[in-house]
This record gives C-alpha cells, sequence and structure tokens, in this order.
C-alpha cells in the first residue's frame, strides 16, 4: 500500500456500477467518482501542483468533496481540510501555515476565502455541488501518483485549546489502515451497507470512519450537506441507511425530533458514537426508540482518529470507549509517564500505527505530545481489569475545588437524567475562598418550567456535596463544535 487512492481506484474497478455517494435521491457511483476524481488530479498537475503540494478543501458535504480528496490524492497532494465556517484571518493562518497552492472553496465561502488568501497567494477555486467550476487542463490521472507509506497524505488542523491550532500530518498509511479497521472490525461493513454520511468530512471522524471506509468496503455513503435532525430522519428511511455514525448531539437531536416518533429505522444495524462522551441517558432512550445498538468508541484527530472502541464481537460496556483496536496500544499513566493501576484515574497515552506522523512544522510542539513514542491526549480515564477505558475528562477541564477533584462528565451524567434537561455543560469558575467552584449551563426543553434552583437541588441528592453545581444558569443552547459537539471551554457564565 502506498497512495491511499488506490483504496479508490480498487474498488472502481471492483465494482465501477455501485453507488459511491447518494444525495437527495441521486447517486455517483464508483466509476464515475474515480474518472471524475482523476480529471482533478489531471488539472492540478497542469496548474502546477507537485507531489507534496498542499491543497486546501472548503466545502460541505456535498459530492464535490470526495471528488476534490480524491483528486488530490491521486496527484499525489496533501489534503488540508478546512471548516467553511471559518473567517478570513483564520483562512489565513491555515493557507500560510500549511503553504495551500489551491483552495477549493464552496461558493457561498469564496469572498471569505479570497479574503484569507491574499498573504499566501493561495488560489480560490469555486467549486460547485458536484465538482470544481472553471478548473481545466492536463490529462487526466486514473493511476495514484506513487507515495511512500509515511508521506503525509492528509493535515487536519486540530481545535486548540489553547493558542492557534496545530495541523496534525496523517499518513497515507495512518489513514489506510484506520479506515479498514473501521469498515471490517467495527462497523463489519461491506458493500450492501449504506453509511450516514452526516459528520462533515472535513473532520476527522466523518473523514476516515465515513469517506475512507465506505470506499474500503464499497459501502455507499448518504450525505447530508448540513446536520439537521429532520433531513437525517428522512434519509435514514429514504435510503434504507444501516450505519449511522454521528456525534452524541446529533443522536439527541434525532430522538429528541418529534419527527422520530413514527419513523421507520429498521434498515439501521449498527450506529457507532465519537467525538465526546455519550451520556448513557441518552444512548439508552435512543437504542429503545428506534431498537439498534450504539457502539461508542474514542479518538483524536492525531489518531487518524479511532483508537478504541466497544467492538461488535465482544462484550458492549455501556458508558466506556471500549478497548485499544487493532494495531493501537492505550494507557493510563501519571505525570512522569508511568503507568497507573487498574482502576486509577490516568492520562490516556496511545502507541501505535494511527499515531500521526507530528505536527506540521512544529517540531516542538511534536516532541511535547509525542516524548517517549506515546501520544499524550489530554484525556483522563480510568481502565478495568479487561483493558476497557472509561473517560473521566479533559485534564484541562478538570475543576480543583477546594483541593478536591471534581470530573464534569460525572456531574452532567447527573444533570441528564432530569427529565426536563436537553443539554448540559458544567465547567468551573473562579472562587476566591475554594479557587473553584462548579456550574452548569443548561439548555431545557420546551414548555418546561424547571429553575436553576430545582436542577441544583435535583443535582444535590444525587452526587456528593463537593460536586454538585453551585450556580445553573439557563441558557437557549449551548456552543457547539463543526461536529455538534458542545464546547466547554466557550461556555460563559452570565455577569449577574
Amino acid at each position: 500500500m502506498t497512495n491511499l487512492a488506490t483504496n479508490l481506484t480498487t474498488t472502481a474497478a471492483r465494482m465501477p456500477d455501485q453507488d459511491a455517494l447518494r444525495v437527495n435521491g441521486q447517486g455517483v457511483t464508483y466509476g464515475q467518482l474515480h474518472q471524475m476524481a482523476a480529471r482533478v488530479a489531471g488539472a492540478l498537475r497542469a496548474h502546477g501542483v507537485e507531489p507534496g503540494d498542499r491543497v486546501a478543501v472548503i466545502l460541505p458535504n456535498v459530492p464535490a468533496f470526495p471528488v476534490v480528496y480524491w483528486g488530490v490524492l491521486l496527484a499525489g497532494g496533501i489534503v488540508v481540510p478546512m471548516n467553511p465556517l471559518l473567517k478570513a484571518g483564520e483562512i489565513d493562518y491555515f493557507f500560510t501555515d500549511s503553504g495551500a497552492k489551491i483552495a477549493f472553496v464552496w461558493p457561498d465561502f469564496v469572498a471569505e476565502a479570497t479574503k484569507g488568501a491574499e498573504n499566501s497567494g493561495t488560489r480560490v477555486v469555486t467549486t460547485g455541488a458536484m465538482g470544481p467550476e472553471d478548473f481545466e487542463g492536463g490529462d487526466a490521472i486514473a493511476d495514484p501518483t506513487p507515495r511512500e507509506d509515511d508521506d503525509t497524505a492528509v493535515i487536519l488542523y486540530t481545535s486548540g485549546t489553547t493558542g492557534r491550532p496545530k495541523g496534525a500530518e496523517l499518513t497515507h498509511r495512518n489513514i489506510h489502515l484506520n479506515a479498514h479497521r473501521s469498515a471490517e472490525v467495527i462497523q463489519e461493513m461491506t458493500s450492501d451497507d449504506v453509511v450516514m454520511g452526516c459528520l462533515p468530512l472535513f473532520h476527522v471522524f466523518g473523514l476516515t470512519v465515513g469517506l475512507n471506509a465506505a470506499t474500503v468496503a464499497g459501502a455507499s455513503l448518504a450525505l447530508i450537506p448540513r446536520f439537521d435532525p429532520q433531513a437525517a430522519i428522512e434519509v435514514i428511511e429514504k435510503e434504507r441507511v444501516t450505519i449511522m455514525q454521528g456525534v452524541p448531539t446529533m443522536y439527541a437531536a434525532i430522538l429528541n425530533h418529534p419527527g422520530s416518533d413514527g419513523m421507520d429505522a429498521s434498515s439501521l444495524r449498527t450506529c457507532a458514537s465519537g467525538g465526546s462522551a455519550m451520556p448513557l441517558e441518552v444512548m439508552k432512550a435512543f437504542e429503545e426508540k428506534l431498537g439498534c445498538m450504539i457502539l461508542e468508541g474514542y479518538g483524536l484527530s492525531e489518531t487518524s482518529p479511532v483508537a478504541s472502541f466497544n467492538m461488535p464481537d465482544r462484550e458492549r460496556k455501556p458508558g466506556t470507549i471500549g478497548v485499544a483496536i487493532p494495531g493501537c496500544e492505550m494507557r493510563c499513566v501519571d505525570l512522569d509517564g508511568q503507568e497507573v493501576p487498574v482502576g486509577e484515574v490516568g492520562e490516556i497515552a496511545i502507541r501505535g500505527d494511527n499515531v500521526m506522523k507530528g505536527y506540521w512544522n512544529k517540531p516542538e510542539a511534536t516532541a511535547e505530545a509525542i516524548p517517549d513514542g506515546w501520544f499524550r491526549t489530554g484525556d483522563l480515564a480510568t481502565m478495568d481489569d479487561e483493558g476497557y477505558f472509561t473517560i473521566v475528562d479533559r485534564k484541562k477541564d478538570m475543576i480543583l475545588r477546594g483541593g478536591m477533584n471534581v470530573y464534569p462528565r460525572e456531574v452532567e451524567e447527573v444533570i441528564y437524567q432530569h427529565p426536563d434537561v436537553l443539554e448540559v455543560a458544567v465547567v468551573g469558575m473562579p472562587d476566591e475562598l475554594l479557587g473553584e467552584q462548579v456550574a452548569a449551563a443548561v439548555a431545557l426543553r420546551e414548555g418546561s418550567q424547571a429553575t436553576p434552583e430545582d436542577i441544583i437541588a435535583f443535582t444535590k441528592e444525587r452526587i456528593a456535596a463537593y460536586k454538585y453545581p453551585r450556580r445553573v444558569w439557563v441558557v437557549e443552547a449551548l456552543p457547539k463544535g463543526p461536529t455538534g459537539k458542545i464546547l466547554r471551554r466557550e461556555v460563559r457564565a452570565p455577569s449577574a
């Protein structure tokens, strides 16, 4: 295996008439996808893109995304997927840092991208639903340009909790192996499957576990340009979706949407959840209502992404992120990098063929993240005697209240049990006496009458005295990242 695009050419040769993509009832076959990508690859070469050059992709979940993604890889380039909602200043940083020569951009975002390209000189190419507009030339490149296993295939910028985002360099081998394991071991995916493509393809979960895994298996990817619970419900029914992949807020949104009451979800076989911890109440209610199983796993941009999962052929332990996948080792370590005993809290460290090559042009950050061959995730967890990991919290999110550790996730699990609570984020607030105090922002279900005092009293009855929130405030909605993951770091308490 060298160039990742070999997965596309192999599947296209094996089953050219199979639908690779499904959008609004229309199909794009693997044969068509290969031809369109080959034309993009030829045009890239004609416009000066050589192997190893970076090409940015600023597109929603439309067929053009896979077309240009595979086109860049066929040409031997490096794909730099970017969130379409970025502003000019952020785009400037991504373009300049990556040195992107060309950017394929959705028409709605062209003005912002053009402004963001002024310093880097990146060429902005307007790209419609099926591919680039006015971008022709060169002979189609149907055979993948030779690359080495350790050559970078994709640079994924991580949403830095501190400072500027860093570009995680994922190699052809990283993504190839992770996609294979996602398809075969976790989802048991075959060419008969229809995969729900509601995760953004510019995000590592949607890119590897969705697009790349479906291509490896020859499955069909049913795309939703932007996640919306009503659209998701319709696609599950119309396309007879067998595998859904999502973050917990997506499952909660479908569950709480009136359209899910009578929906036909009989085709759904497996649901994979990642990105953040799945509240047990949401998992139980979703499975009961739609009659399917949710398998929860864990990963990061830096690990291609999948590191652990509840496997279909092993006991599922709800509330855990499962066991390390083949080719990957995980352990919980203390501040000195020493493994902690079973059942004790430590930072998850990961080693294996899924761990990134490093951060693009940031050797110091790479050395800090991977000091001894083990990637430090910043996530705190425990491991049981069967190798199942349970996330306790982000190292940075832990609240230190009067010398006692409070893990927001644990408090959130209790608050989610309140029948009026739709979403919650528990955060630390400065406290003169205790250093930090526990606080919570909640979004309530429509028409509910619960007050902050009710929620405090409810939580106080069910959790240790030092853990329950002393302050609760109600918000319309919680801040979320591109995949719909709740962003605790952006939760702000009202000043009053």
